[in-house]
């Protein structure tokens, strides 16, 4: 079951949550209305409303709240990202190493034979 908050880039980015629309359909999917979900997760009708509407934004706590007592649940994961080593303030990320290293290998001036000499094997 995939809500309408299951937008991904190809490397795993999450590329928009409108917290409104995650609220609203959860609430859509349960089948409550708003009076029955406050009752449910511990808050007003009204509040609710404001929260699916964007006029108020609820905490992440909150939300969980909401969503849970809908009967869904949220899923947020967190990735470590490897950090290699400082140039000044800059914190270069293994990759941006890698690339930099790459640029640098470019600039070197290259001398290719037309033809490849290596060892046959299998004879």
């Amino acid at each position: 079951m995939h809500l309408p908050f299951d937008i991904w880039y190809p490397f795993g980015y999450l590329k928009c949550m409108d917290v409104g629309v995650v609220l609203r359909e959860s609430r859509r999917r349960s089948g409550l209305s708003l009076r029955a979900l406050g009752d449910l997760a511990g808050t007003s009708h009204s509040t609710l409303a404001a929260y699916e509407s964007g006029r108020k934004v609820p905490t992440a706590a909150t939300l969980n709240r909401i969503v849970e007592a809908a009967g869904f649940g949220l899923d947020v994961g967190l990735r470590r990202r490897i950090r290699s080593r400082r140039a000044g303030d800059h914190v270069l990320l293994r990759g941006d190493e890698l690339v930099a290293a790459l640029d640098l290998a470019g600039e070197f001036p290259a001398r290719h034979d037309r033809t490849l000499d290596a060892p046959v094997f299998g004879r």
